[in-house]
């Protein structure tokens, strides 16, 4: 039995089973049926076959669901208390890639474990919402408002941030500040700090434009003007847009999308799976895929309202917001809405890393849900088990 003595009453350990019975099994369907849309785009992308692609990707997806769901089951206090470990974990795992790091098209962003090759800035996205949350779970709201509390908080953000940039990954390092600064508004963080940040990093663009990689001032550039080098630059993101565009309404049909079976649209079984299921099941397809996505989303902020204790909130908004960055971010930039960032499309795209740590982060959300009852003191670690 734990005891809740700072709030005046006790309550049971919820058994294994009843967590169990508690797992949200509508949202445990809506994954399975978006990374079932990913297995059948990645089964086209190798024109009929199972492998080399989708095989692997189903045999990650098993063993991510069964992560998912262990990481559901555990108590939501043990995450609280193991958030700083877990972000410094992910930490040494980036200084790590400096060091050991494999270089694959130009970047130094995996570590080579001979069986898998692990991503750390994909990790880090999950353990920076972790640490985030653990800090301004034992604030109050009149602390958040105090200037000198965000030292400490933008340095965890800015730090990782820095070293994901000098891999280089623009992409993921965006999305560790935007991550992280949906979790501070979240927490109380007044909006006219953020009209400061934004401030600072717009009066920031001369310079930063002069420390940007070739490539990436070429990916700014392209998105500006892709017709200016159609067989470059401009290839990936013009040959996008006509496999959009050729899929019409309805799409040409599972297998018979030309763009990707002929090999004019790159990287089809990762960045622009997207575009190759457009594709195929055009905007009807298109548009249910992020339906699913949408229903995800709702679940997540739902599970977060319905939370009883700070830590769990601020848990479950802030993958759910990662989630949306994802989605968000991956459709802008194969619809030509924002430059090519190379980020994935979540349970889509073929990788490993990726996957695992979204299929943890929807773990998280769950164990939320099952621990929504679960009452935490808003300063010190936790209540003992």
């Amino acid at each position: 039995m734990a005891s809740l003595r700072g709030w005046g009453f006790e309550r049971e350990e919820i058994s294994l089973l009843d967590k169990v019975k508690q797992l949200n099994f509508t949202l445990i369907l809506l994954i399975v049926a978006i990374a079932a849309i990913g297995f059948a785009m990645l089964y086209s992308a190798a024109n009929g076959d199972i492998d080399p692609w989708a095989r692997r990707q189903m045999i990650r997806f098993a063993v991510g669901v069964g992560v998912m769901i262990c990481v559901a089951l555990v108590d939501i206090r043990v995450w609280l208390r193991g958030a700083y470990v877990i972000y410094g974990a992910a930490l040494i795992l980036l200084i790590a890639v400096e060091i050991i790091g494999e270089i694959g098209m130009g970047a130094q962003r995996w570590i080579d474990l001979g069986f898998f090759q692990l991503q750390p800035s994909e990790l880090m996205k999950l353990a920076l919402v972790i640490a985030l949350a653990r800090y301004f779970h034992a604030l109050t709201l009149e602390d958040v408002r105090r200037p000198t509390v965000l030292i400490v908080p933008t340095l965890m953000v800015l730090t990782p941030a820095a070293m994901v940039l000098r891999q280089p990954d623009l992409g993921t390092a965006v999305m560790l500040m935007a991550g992280s600064g949906a979790v501070f508004f979240l927490a109380g963080v007044r909006m006219w700090k953020f009209a400061v940040v934004i401030g600072a990093g717009l009066a920031m663009i001369p310079v930063a434009w002069h420390v940007l990689e070739d490539y990436q001032k070429s990916r700014i550039l392209t998105f500006l003007h892709p017709e200016a080098d159609p067989l470059g630059a401009g290839y990936h993101i013009l040959q996008s847009k006509i496999a959009l565009g050729s899929g019409g309404v309805l799409g040409k049909g599972f297998l018979a999308g030309t763009q990707s079976h002929l090999n004019f649209l790159p990287e089809k079984q990762t960045d622009f799976i997207f575009t190759m299921l457009a594709e195929e099941f055009g905007l009807v397809g298109g548009l249910g895929l992020i339906g699913l996505y949408g229903l995800v989303l709702a679940y997540g902020f739902a599970i977060a309202v319905r939370s009883r204790n700070q830590f769990g909130r601020l848990l479950a908004l802030g993958v759910t917001t990662t989630l949306f960055l994802y989605v968000f971010i991956n459709i802008a930039m194969v619809t030509g809405l924002i430059p090519v960032v190379g980020v994935p499309l979540p349970l889509l795209s073929y990788g490993g890393t990726a996957m695992m740590t979204m299929l943890a982060g929807m773990g998280l959300i769950m164990g939320v849900y099952v621990h929504r009852d679960v009452m935490i003191r808003r300063h010190g670690a936790a209540d003992d088990f």
